[in-house]
């Protein structure tokens, strides 16, 4: 050993003591935790399981394991559980002769001769089902029949919205425990209503569509609403003056506000008529509703009149208190009061899915147009080039005059044809057919190129609308 280096340790460190111990082989005869006492867990006190399925009534838990009514014992369980006499009578799945109550209560008073200890039950504040939801029928019926006493009526659907707990809860008792079949408690509470209202009100008839009366009823604050639906009037109209928009056109001023402005006289509106408003506030007036929509099959321009037939249209009478008049004594009433601006016929009730088919009929229609030419070719020349034009496509840009409110695309669109085409000066008139949706004045004028053909481009020179008619809408 040399002076600078340490002197060795007698006792080797501890981890190398055990590899001295493993590198002779010591580790595999000897395990040096063997002495280690391996020490039991404790057993755990079981924990206590529950389903959710217990019900305690009279400090007790019943036992569920009970067959299902209409069994004498099912019926026992049901009273036990504290179900009132209504619900008894509806899941018991007995006939009795009477219902509801009265019948729950002929099957609790047989239950209770077979059994007597089931009088020893007490009768829980609430009955587990319908939280006694039952007993405010004849509340709720009398509610239903103040509010609908002054509105003409004939048909009635009843809405009910019960909280989604107590229907959980009743649909997990009665499906357990109740008859195959009984009715669930939504169902039910209906009928009842149902049942009170038909005994209170003659004439009145429950339907599943198309009501005149929709009656809301809230089953947890007990709040009645009544939905009062509107009146559907399918008819034509001919619009015989220029400057009539077909719906109300609120004041661009003021934007329609209430109290309207200055510009329109306090009207709220761009232009005092429309074909809404002379059409539908007689209607409006005489059924005694609030509002009225107007679904035309289309619509002409402001400065185009409507002749012919007229255009098909449906007016939508909202919250109307009087649902039946005489439309042959309306249609006069509107035709006086608007003579020499509309007329209307072909007056019919109609509904809500006509409403849709009127909005999406694409049909075609006959114009009367007349314009002038800046530079007029030869008559026999204006007179071949407009002719020539019957059958071709049109391909149209979205005019300029619409491109505010529809999108910028281009469409195709088919002129059916062209006759009675006459030649005054420079003012040219013709008869058009053409398909849904062509854009008429500019077949004539072009819009700067946005139509092609057009008149103007045949007759290369500038051309301007006069007036245009409406002739016809071939949608029958």
């Amino acid at each position: 050993m040399t002076r600078d280096e340490p002197e060795a340790d007698a006792t080797p460190p501890e981890e190398e003591e055990w590899q001295l111990y493993a590198s002779a082989g010591y580790a595999a005869a000897e395990d040096p935790w063997d002495d280690l006492v391996e020490i039991e867990d404790e057993d755990e006190e079981e924990e206590e399981w529950f389903d959710g399925d217990d019900f305690e009534t009279n400090g007790q838990t019943l036992d569920w394991d009970f067959p299902p009514c209409p069994t004498p014992l099912g019926i026992a369980h049901m009273i036990r559980l504290g179900t009132c006499d209504h619900c008894l009578h509806r899941v018991g799945g007995r006939r009795t002769d009477e219902a509801g109550e009265a019948g729950g209560a002929s099957l609790r008073s047989e239950a209770l001769a077979r059994d007597k200890e089931l009088e020893s039950f007490e009768t829980p504040d609430l009955c587990p089902l319908c939280e006694n939801l039952f007993e405010d029928v004849d509340n709720i019926v009398e509610r239903i029949v103040q509010q609908t006493g002054e509105l003409d009526h004939g048909s009635l659907q009843i809405g009910v919205h019960v909280p989604k707990d107590l229907i959980q809860a009743e649909d997990q008792i009665r499906t357990k425990h109740g008859a195959t079949g009984s009715r669930p408690l939504k169902a039910a509470f209906s009928e009842a209503v149902q049942t009170g209202v038909v005994a209170r009100m003659d004439g009145v008839e429950f339907v599943k569509e198309r009501p005149d009366l929709m009656i809301l009823i809230d089953c947890l604050t007990l709040r009645v609403d009544v939905d009062i639906r509107p009146v559907f009037i399918y008819g034509r109209y001919r619009k015989l003056d220029r400057g009539i928009p077909q719906t109300r056109w609120p004041c661009r001023a003021c934007r329609g506000r209430a109290e309207g402005c200055e510009a329109c006289e306090g009207s709220g509106l761009q232009y005092p008529d429309s074909v809404q408003d002379l059409i539908g506030e007689p209607f409006r007036l005489a059924l005694s509703a609030n509002f009225t929509s107007f679904h035309g099959m289309g619509r002409e321009d402001i400065d185009v009149r409507c002749l012919g037939r007229g255009r098909p249209f449906v007016l939508e009478v909202k919250r109307p208190k009087i649902r039946r008049t005489e439309l042959e004594e309306l249609m006069q009433t509107v035709n006086t009061n608007g003579a020499g601006k509309i007329e209307i016929s072909d007056l019919r009730w109609s509904n809500r899915s006509e409403v849709s088919r009127v909005k999406e009929t694409r049909a075609d229609k006959s114009y009367t147009i007349r314009f002038s030419v800046e530079e007029p070719p030869e008559e026999s020349a204006i007179i071949e080039s407009i002719s020539n034009l019957s059958g071709v496509t049109l391909e149209q840009q979205t005019p300029k005059r619409v491109s505010h409110r529809r999108a910028d695309r281009k469409r195709k669109r088919k002129v059916v044809s062209i006759d009675n085409v006459f030649v005054e000066g420079k003012e040219v008139q013709f008869s058009v057919r053409c398909e849904a949706g062509t854009y008429v004045k500019e077949l004539v004028h072009s819009d700067e190129g946005r139509t092609v053909p057009s008149i103007a481009g045949v007759l290369e020179s500038p051309c301007e609308v006069i007036w245009l008619d409406v002739e016809d809408i071939h949608a029958d």
